[in-house]
């Protein structure tokens, strides 16, 4: 159903020593919808989508995955239950197909500790969601070469299909544009407008052009609070966000 609230942040916290790094974020992602988080280096996106995802445990505050609370969830339980993310470092495997990386990604969401006689690599659940997900970001045509072949922009779009392969409801997208050429970014912004009805997304992403373009609604952080968050137009207009990130330009 669009408009149903998938992951939820309700005054997360999280704190380094005295620093902290996440102060207080209430965030809410929805189905149908692309979710744009953005900020300076150092403004505490990484954080919050790492404590989001449970690679991070909160300080404070709660988080909710499909209406239960997940505070206290470790990364592999959440990600069981829904929760998909990719890195802005590459953690696909350089010597493996395309293929192979989604098929490890949707074995380990399919365990079969049961079936030790039928070998991993022929489990069909796990073949039938590796293919569903390559053929979902457009890699059909080089699912079988490594990683090593691929160029910068299929390699984006791979991590991505790992994402999916694990068939998740949510999407948590570490600046998966970076890198990128303008026909890359375009194909990619492509992707994510396809992906928007069927998922929630949180978009982390340095390049104002495309976040604009694509983003229903923007989340500003600065020194790991929320300044603004609102629909494009109105965060564009925001002086405080004029003043402390996008600059008389935008």
């Amino acid at each position: 159903m669009s408009g149903e609230t998938l992951l939820a942040a309700r005054a997360v916290s999280r704190r380094f020593g005295g620093l902290r790094a996440v102060d207080e974020v209430s965030l809410e992602l929805d189905r149908g919808q692309l979710h744009a988080l953005i900020g300076t280096n150092g403004a505490g996106k990484s954080t919050l989508i790492n404590v989001l995802s449970g690679e991070l445990a909160a300080s404070g505050g709660r988080v909710e995955l499909l209406g239960r609370d997940v505070t206290r969830w470790s990364q592999p339980r959440r990600a069981r239950a829904g929760l998909g993310r990719s890195y802005q470092r590459s953690t696909l495997f350089p010597s493996f197909t395309v293929r192979e990386n989604c098929r490890l990604a949707a074995q380990a969401h399919y365990p079969r500790p049961w079936d030790w006689l039928t070998p991993a690599a022929r489990c069909r659940r796990s073949l039938e969601a590796a293919q569903a997900a390559i053929e979902r970001v457009g890699l059909a045509a080089v699912a079988d070469r490594t990683v090593t072949m691929l160029s910068h922009g299929e390699r984006r779009q791979l991590e991505i299909a790992v994402c999916l392969a694990t068939e998740p409801q949510v999407l948590l997208l570490d600046e998966p544009l970076a890198g990128m050429g303008a026909e890359e970014t375009g194909r990619m912004l492509e992707l994510l407008r396809q992906l928007k009805p069927g998922h929630a997304i949180l978009l982390v992403e340095h390049d104002m052009d495309a976040v604009f373009k694509v983003a229903d609604r923007i989340t500003v952080m600065v020194n790991g609070r929320v300044i603004a968050s609102d629909t494009p137009a109105a965060v564009r207009a925001n002086a405080e966000v004029q003043r402390a990130y996008l600059g008389e330009g935008h």
